[in-house]
């Protein structure tokens, strides 16, 4: 009879949760971020694909086909969304065009960096407020 999911053996658990943090394995790291007051490239559709790509590269990940951008909503909810698969998981804006801030989300079970996010989120956007923070998935 076939493994099942909480009955793995402890070898298979540790190339599962192959990340460590504070001495503990972890399935996946999770950034979260907040960008708010972007310039104008906020409201590219054609410069957020590229943000997705960039990122992608810039934090080492490979990409799993084009990104998928879009701008819908309706008033002050109008903004763009999209998504890059990565192998690893996924890279997840959302914007909203009228206070032009930016909400992302970076999941992988390869380790990137924080600092890298940051940058990249800087030099496309130029946000006038940028908060980040790092979770650990088990």
């Amino acid at each position: 009879m076939p493994d099942s999911p909480t009955s793995a053996a402890p070898a298979k658990l540790a190339e599962y949760r192959r990340l460590v943090h504070n001495g503990l394995p972890h399935y996946g790291q999770h950034l979260i971020a907040t960008a708010l007051g972007c310039n104008e490239s906020i409201l590219s559709i054609e410069t957020m694909s590229e943000f997705l790509k960039t990122m992608a590269d810039e934090i080492d990940m490979v990409r799993f086909g084009e990104p998928i951008v879009a701008r819908f909503g309706g008033g002050i909810e109008t903004g763009i969304s999209g998504v890059q698969l990565i192998e690893t998981s996924a890279i997840v804006i959302h914007t909203n065009d009228a206070h032009r801030d930016l909400y992302l989300d970076v999941f992988s079970c390869k380790a990137f960096e924080q600092s890298t996010v940051e940058r990249v989120l800087d030099e496309y956007l130029s946000p006038t407020t940028t908060t980040s923070e790092v979770f650990y998935r088990r």
